[in-house]
């Protein structure tokens, strides 16, 4: 197990080595001056500009700025935001901290949602429930999330006011924007649990233990639920990386102040140090997750070894 973990946060360094690099390559070659429109009309004499390009180094080829990038990452250090003059780090703390709280929300509402929804599905087969979660999770499945997002924000904050047209960080304001982010992973989890159920009821062993009078109970959770949840594990933790990275359609609908927004107002300045930042924690995020869930696997079924 040691090894495997090991050689796993190897392949973490070089995914994250590999992504920066395509990310650096990529804005290099971005028409335009990320310094050339900062300060208004000061920033667009060319003395200021000069003296800002020499402060951040974009004078330098860029595979020394690439170089001098993971030198100031190996210490933390991810550089300073080109409009504000402060650490990205100092930026994104904050705002990395109200994405986990949305995304913590959203699985939470996945898990309860989607896992009972694809049990009674499947328990129920053909029944008027399965049909009905059926026709609910095709619905929800065809629906873009920024459809979603706005029919809740304008029906819910606008019409009802019920909770806060803007984000405002508080718990009430995260709950529209988690169920936007919530309401399709929970359709897919929902449709994966039923289905993944079906097979795993028709197995031998689940006939055998109900053949030996294992009350049904044990049957369910001990051997049908525990061999049907691998799947949606795997799905869940790549949806939780997705929602970490940054939930930009959704942040940006609902204002709320996480890395998802931030992204958008970078790419909309070429602020480069905070799209680098970004991207460079989801590709890390993604990675560790998926460590996270093989581990699982080999909690849930003994069978899996990770050797």
């Amino acid at each position: 197990m040691g090894s495997y973990v090991i050689r796993r946060l190897g392949q973490m360094v070089v995914v994250l080595f590999g992504a920066t690099v395509v990310l650096f390559a990529c804005l290099f070659v971005l028409p335009g001056d990320p310094v050339g429109s900062l300060g208004g009309d000061k920033a667009r004499d060319p003395a200021v500009v000069a003296e800002l390009r020499e402060r951040y180094g974009l004078n330098d080829p860029l595979p020394v700025q690439y170089g001098n990038f993971v030198k100031n990452l190996a210490k933390g250090d991810l550089g300073e935001d080109y409009t504000q003059r402060r650490p990205v780090t100092e930026i994104l703390a904050p705002k990395l901290t109200n994405t986990a709280k949305l995304a913590v929300a959203a699985i939470v509402i996945d898990i309860a949602i989607g896992l009972l929804a694809g049990m009674i599905a499947a328990l129920f087969r053909y029944s008027f429930w399965d049909v009905l979660i059926t026709l609910l999770t095709t619905m929800a499945v065809g629906f873009p999330s920024f459809v979603i997002g706005l029919v809740l924000l304008s029906t819910f904050s606008v019409k009802l006011a019920w909770f806060p047209v803007i984000a405002d960080g508080s718990f009430q304001s995260m709950i529209l924007p988690a169920f936007t982010l919530a309401i399709l992973d929970a359709a897919l989890v929902a449709r994966l649990m039923r289905g993944t159920m079906l097979e795993v009821l028709k197995a031998d062993y689940v006939k055998t233990a109900v053949a030996k009078g294992l009350p049904r109970r044990t049957v369910l959770f001990k051997h049908v639920m525990r061999n049907s949840i691998i799947p949606v594990v795997t799905y869940l933790g790549i949806s939780f990386g997705s929602l970490l990275g940054g939930a930009l359609i959704t942040e940006a609908i609902f204002n709320w102040d996480g890395i998802g927004l931030a992204l958008v107002l970078a790419i909309q300045q070429q602020n480069n140090p905070i799209i680098i930042g970004v991207v460079s924690f989801g590709v890390a995020v993604f990675v560790v997750l998926n460590l996270i869930v093989d581990l699982l696997y080999a909690v849930l079924d003994p069978r899996i070894r990770l050797a």
